[in-house]
């Protein structure tokens, strides 16, 4: 039968729910829970636990006392099934009291006699080392060269001599090293007990659930909650195939998620899911208060001692809190197929269900898991800006046709089974067109070079401005036996003022498109390009500006 109530409660709604509803007499019975299903957003997670017990009749009191310390309380919710009918009233989550160790005397006891014991040995070892002390002495001292009268002493005898200090000062050693070493042991010992002999703080929360039944039957209660420090980040392996003369050019792109936790608890063997639900950002849009423009006010002065209590009592609370922040497979006769998630999309967002059972360890670095993947047939194209860089970079294009969105995140790059370097996924809503760069191309050969540079002053009878004539010209070499799409960007200088004339000149190879993406002044010239053709670009341009000022050209902001 299913429960016939899902339940919120905050801390202060809590104890007047409880004094209303639970009875005096409510029996406390201990229930153990675990991790069961988890949905990760990508600024925290909704977790669900499960509790499964023999449920007496009547009302009793759940108390499971295995929840971590960062779900959020307002966030509890509990359902589930029995075998007759329940009835949940108040769900509270609190801190335990701390935990102190019952038996004091017997451990005050202990640690005084360790104490003793660790004394016994430290005069061991001073006694040892007052030993080594005169042996020492004794060794230096003693002439051990001459006998009474002063004759040479007889070999044995220096043997005898050398081997009584040796053991003399072994011994000590040995002592000392036993001695030293039970002393560590000691104070490890006294370490531990001091630690139980104080107050233990807690390390879980506990969750306490009314819950009452007309029979004694068999329950099984899902409680679910959210908690923070944990997120998902998008990762991509875009893998192009170049293609062949009988074979069109193709990407697998394969979408990724990038999960770490530090939630203080681990999902070990759970159901996991993705979502792109941002949790921490809230259900509206802010709320903007009128715009008032006013002339300053004149600071009054203030008293010394008023200042500081001002900032003695100016709290923190209003800070936002912190957020917890290849090689190829061998080739095999069969190719390991990588798991993949099930996406459930709705109409604004979309959820991907991992396949199987996960087990995501708390602070235990990323974890990542391959959530979807598509194969598309992409426009290929010889990129090229030679202004900063005469590199042909292979670029593949097309329109995003899934109905999710990629999100940013960063991306492995492929070409033909060779990785060729790292990218970056801007945001991409469906039918937006996609560009990825898969690397230089060495058998596209580009030449940017300087024509003409003239700079000089322009007026009929008396000079009036100054002048930058500049001329370039760009050569396109296709060494490929087949034609391939080419475009080739530069720079046209934009003026932000009148005084300041630029104007292309006629000599310039007209550009295919102007301001490419919005921006001022880029031009770029696309073309396809036969096997084996070389093509030249012309461009130049002319500047203008008065003579008493001088200009700069720099990159736009």
């Amino acid at each position: 039968m299913r429960l016939i109530a899902n339940c919120l409660v905050t801390t202060s709604l809590v104890l007047v729910t409880a004094l209303a509803s639970a009875p005096l007499y409510a029996a406390e019975l201990d229930a153990a829970s675990n991790v069961d299903a988890v949905t990760v957003y990508p600024d925290g997670a909704s977790v669900t636990r499960v509790i499964t017990l023999d449920l007496p009749s009547g009302d009793n009191t759940l108390v499971a006392k295995d929840f971590p310390l960062s779900l959020d309380p307002s966030s509890l919710r509990v359902e589930g099934e029995a075998g007759t009918k329940i009835t949940i009233g108040a769900i509270d989550a609190r801190t335990p009291r701390p935990v102190a160790e019952v038996n004091q005397p017997e451990i005050e006891k202990r640690i005084e006699a360790l104490k003793d014991e660790r004394a016994d040995l430290q005069g061991i070892i001073t006694a040892a080392e007052a030993r080594k002390k005169f042996v020492t002495r004794f060794a230096d001292n003693l002439p051990v060269g001459l006998g009474e009268k002063g004759e040479a002493r007889p070999v044995g005898e220096w043997r005898t001599a050398f081997s009584t200090v040796a053991d003399e000062l072994a011994t000590a050693n040995s002592t000392i090293r036993d001695a030293e070493r039970k002393q560590r042991g000691i104070d490890r010992e006294i370490a531990r007990l001091d630690a139980d002999r104080t107050t233990k703080p807690p390390s879980k929360l506990e969750v306490r659930i009314d819950v009452a039944s007309a029979a004694a039957t068999k329950a099984t209660l899902r409680v679910t909650y959210a908690v923070r420090n944990a997120r998902w980040t998008p990762l991509y392996d875009a893998r192009l195939d170049t293609g062949a003369r009988d074979r069109k050019p193709a990407i697998e792109l394969v979408r990724r998620a990038e999960i770490t936790q530090a939630t203080g608890e681990d999902w070990s063997n759970v159901t996991l899911g993705v979502s792109t639900v941002r949790v921490a950002r809230g259900g509206s849009a802010p709320e903007l208060n009128s715009l008032v423009v006013q002339y300053p006010q004149v600071p009054r002065p203030m008293a010394a001692g008023r200042a500081m209590d001002l900032a003695r009592t100016a709290s923190p609370s209003t800070l936002p809190e912190p957020m917890a922040p290849a090689s190829e497979a061998f080739d095999k006769k069969e190719r390991a197929d990588e798991r993949q998630a099930t996406a459930e999309i709705g109409a604004f967002q979309a959820t991907f269900k991992i396949p199987g059972r996960v087990s995501v360890g708390a602070n235990e670095g990323a974890k990542s898991v391959r959530i979807a993947s598509t194969n598309i047939v992409p426009d290929l194209m010889i990129r090229s800006a030679p202004v900063i860089d005469p590199a042909a970079f292979l670029e593949a294009s097309f329109v995003q046709t899934d109905d999710t969105t990629l999100l940013p995140g960063k991306m492995s790059i492929y070409r033909d089974g060779i990785f060729v370097g790292r990218g970056k996924m801007t945001a991409t809503a469906k039918d937006d067109t996609v560009r990825i760069g898969f690397g230089a191309d060495d058998k596209v050969r580009i030449e940017r070079n300087v024509v003409k540079r003239n700079e000089g002053s322009a007026g009929l009878i008396v000079t009036t401005s100054k002048t930058d004539e500049r001329a370039f010209k760009t050569i396109v070499r296709n060494g490929h036996d087949f034609p391939i799409k080419v475009a080739i960007t530069d720079q046209l200088p934009v003026s932000e003022t009148d005084d300041i004339v630029v104007e292309l000149l006629p000599s310039s190879t007209p550009a295919t498109t102007t301001n490419l993406r919005d921006k001022r002044g880029v031009l770029e010239w696309a073309f396809e390009a036969k096997a084996g053709e070389v093509r030249d670009i012309n461009f130049a341009w002319r500047m203008r500006w008065p003579k008493d000022k001088g200009v700069v050209m720099v990159p736009a902001g």
